[in-house]
């Protein structure tokens, strides 16, 4: 594989609202010793880009220009003399934050070894860009954090996003538990019952607690809250003595602690293990990653304004070849 000396790639010079965001010309990374150099076929577009891209979510040290893009899927072109584990060749999924070597949304882009992972044969390229973090998240919540075992009624609220859409089949799908899904329209209420979800909940209809609670008459065993909202805070009283509240970090307002019931906040987490158990879950049942717009790199600023404006069902996500 012959690697180029310049690529395309979606950036900014300075932090804004979405037209900031334009294409440019630039040089392609090189790995270093424990990195790969990854030919992108999809990039992930997360609400976290977006605040990136405002300044609000910018790390002290970043300074434009910057590349944006926290994920994505592709072939690895090249290797770092210490990348045992890694061909040329290979298809891969990957996550990395504030990587000072730039982002996904390029032809090209770098990650450590210890934040790739080699793609499922079953999930496509577009899938694989929208899936890495949101995949790793949604697991580790419903298993890491919730241990969420068959039979159990667990409640999953701001289930038709991103990261909501893979939690629910996780949960159904892979540990077999009875989910109640919390989302709003009838679009998410049709693919979330497709994913697995045995109830789907309005969450901003006034009779929604009541609904929930018509669900889960005998209580919840456990609760994986990746969105806030006054329902989700009624519904913390309905989980058992003993139940489970997990939600990742950044979620507003988080949910109140509870005596007996443990409640908890985590990162995705990704190194080699971590993406192991993402492969071995998604092998092991019928997995889809949902993709709610495809946008090609010259039209990241138009993924911005689309995210921004809320309600995803799905993953945004660009496509890069």
């Amino acid at each position: 594989m012959t690697t180029p000396a310049e690529m395309k790639a979606a950036g900014i010079d300075k932090f804004g609202p979405p037209s900031v965001l334009t294409v440019r010309t630039v040089p392609v990374p090189r790995p270093g010793p424990t990195e790969v150099l990854i030919a992108v076929h999809a990039a992930g577009v997360g609400i976290w880009d977006a605040k990136i891209r405002d300044g609000s979510w910018a790390e002290d040290d970043m300074r434009p220009p910057v590349t944006l893009g926290t994920d994505g899927a592709g072939v690895i072109a090249e290797i770092g003399d210490r990348a045992r584990r890694w061909h040329v060749g290979d298809r891969v999924w990957a996550f990395e934050m504030n990587n000072p070597k730039g982002g996904f949304y390029a032809e090209y882009a770098v990650a450590d070894t210890d934040n790739v992972g080699h793609l499922p044969s079953s999930i496509t390229m577009l899938e694989g860009g929208a899936g890495s973090i949101t995949g790793l998240t949604a697991l580790q919540g419903v298993d890491d954090h919730l241990a969420v075992r068959k039979g159990e009624t667990v409640m999953i609220f701001g289930a038709s996003g991103a990261v909501g859409t893979l939690a629910v089949q996780f949960a159904a799908r892979y540990r077999r538990a009875r989910v109640i899904a919390i989302a709003s329209g009838r679009k998410a209420k049709t693919l979330l019952e497709k994913l697995g979800a045995a109830v789907v909940v309005a969450g901003r209809r006034p009779n929604a607690l009541d609904r929930i609670m018509d669900a889960a008459p005998d209580g919840l065993d456990a609760i994986l809250a990746l969105a806030g909202s006054p329902v989700l805070t009624k519904s913390l009283r309905l989980v058992k003595s003993g139940g489970r509240i997990a939600y990742p970090n950044g979620v507003e307002p988080e949910p109140r602690k509870r005596k007996g019931v443990r409640v908890m906040g985590y990162d995705g987490d990704t190194n080699p293990s971590t993406f192991a158990q993402l492969n071995r879950a998604v092998d092991a049942m019928d997995f889809t990653v949902p993709i709610a717009h495809a946008y090609p790199l010259n039209r990241a600023a138009q993924a911005h304004e689309r995210i921004e404006r809320g309600h995803v069902v799905g993953r945004i996500v660009l496509k890069i070849r």
